[in-house]
């Protein structure tokens, strides 16, 4: 797994996509380190780790970026990610058309 660590949150101390991940292994009841290729999607085959770290950090002037939010699906399930940090996973409703 490729994660982050340089953009962490200063609140957690964990980067959002290794928020993204612990949040899905809490709902697979497994360890972050255990969301991982062959069993699990890479998180970077799906969205670019470090690219969702620096999003919604702070600028270098120190100032706020725009609030905004970012979805998409890894392992399964929906994945939002909001400018106030907040990550929050449920599991994909498959539809069919």
């Amino acid at each position: 797994m490729l994660l982050s660590v340089d953009r962490s949150d200063t609140a957690t101390g964990m980067s959002l996509s290794y928020e993204v991940i612990a949040e899905i292994a809490a709902r697979e009841g497994v360890e972050p380190t255990d969301i991982e290729p062959p069993e699990y999607d890479a998180l970077y085959d799906v969205i670019n780790p470090e690219a969702l770290d620096s999003l919604f950090a702070p600028r270098e002037n120190g100032l706020s970026r725009a609030s905004g939010r970012i979805e998409f699906e890894y392992c399964g399930y929906d994945v939002t990610v909001t400018s106030d940090g907040d990550v929050e996973v449920s599991k994909h409703e498959q539809t069919y058309e």
